[in-house]
């Protein structure tokens, strides 16, 4: 019985990780960035969820709509304002914005909100389904299902539809996808908002399972979740969920052995383990160079 509370658990969290990691993927997959603010597009979705339901008495399905919503546009505003005038630029100077643009969020969001935790009120009654003498936690279990069905939505656009292909074929080359009469900037709009769509759902999860939001939450979670995109092979989609999944079980084992305060040790354990032993990735594969 502990045996499965436990499964349950990684699967919860490591579902949450997978989120985060396909936007990582995607935005890395189609321009070679790592956007580190991504991490603080959830803790603005959480934000925004807190003002929905708290401050303004919403219903919880409009603060799913407007946190999603919220955070797909600043994913797209972000992309406009900061990453896009730098295109043609060093890819050091992209990744440096990409620091920069995080403090500011973070940085931003405790001005305004301070630095307390807000506590982000229950999406859905916590409640607990009974499956062959099994208890199961129906958070958790809606977790890991809207986590399938977002990868699923997910592989079939990139694989099936004609922005999909448009991604891919940006994602090959850039100059050749131009020269093809690709719409190379709003590719790349669109992949933004794709991955902060996603940044939106990981932000209602996490809420939903530890109901609060702070300034620094993004930190934590965006740097786990990058771990998980590179040991799932960055730019992998199905990667990056298998990622997302073994961190989350590597947390809930350590944890149940009684090592709880090295869970987050251990994940950058893995880190190194994986740039030593194989630097793509389980489903990675190797990038050349061109010049």
């Amino acid at each position: 019985m502990t045996f499965v509370t436990q499964v349950l658990n990684g699967l919860q969290l490591g579902s949450v990780y997978a989120l985060v990691a396909l936007g990582y993927t995607m935005v890395y997959g189609i321009i070679l960035l790592l956007n580190f603010a991504h991490g603080d597009i959830i803790m603005v979705g959480a934000y925004i969820s807190w003002i929905v339901m708290s401050q303004l008495g919403m219903p919880p399905f409009v603060a799913v709509i407007l946190s999603i919503a919220g955070c797909t546009l600043l994913g797209v505003l972000i992309d406009k304002v900061a990453y896009a005038p730098l295109r043609n630029a060093p890819r050091l100077s992209i990744l440096i914005t990409a620091i920069g643009v995080s403090y500011f969020l973070e940085n931003g969001a405790q001005l305004v909100f301070g630095a307390d935790a807000k506590v982000v009120p229950s999406f859905i009654d916590s409640t607990t389904i009974e499956i062959g003498g099994m208890q199961l936690s129906s958070v958790a279990l809606l977790t890991i299902l809207v986590t399938a069905i977002s990868t699923i939505v997910l592989t079939v656009l990139v694989n099936k539809t004609k922005l999909g292909k448009a991604m891919r074929a940006v994602s090959e080359d850039m100059g050749a996808a131009r020269l093809m009469g690709i719409n190379v900037n709003n590719t790349i709009s669109f992949t933004f908002a794709v991955g902060s769509a996603l940044a939106g759902i990981g932000a209602i999860l996490y809420s939903m399972a530890y109901s609060q939001a702070t300034p620094t939450m993004g930190i934590m979670l965006g740097t786990k979740a990058f771990v998980a995109a590179v040991l799932g092979g960055i730019g992998s989609i199905p990667g990056a969920v298998i990622g997302g999944l073994l961190v989350g079980f590597a947390e809930v084992a350590v944890s149940a052995i009684g090592l709880s305060v090295w869970k987050d040790a251990v994940v950058y354990l893995i880190l190194i383990v994986v740039l030593i032993v194989k630097p793509t990735g389980i489903l990675g594969r190797p990038m050349t160079e061109k010049v």
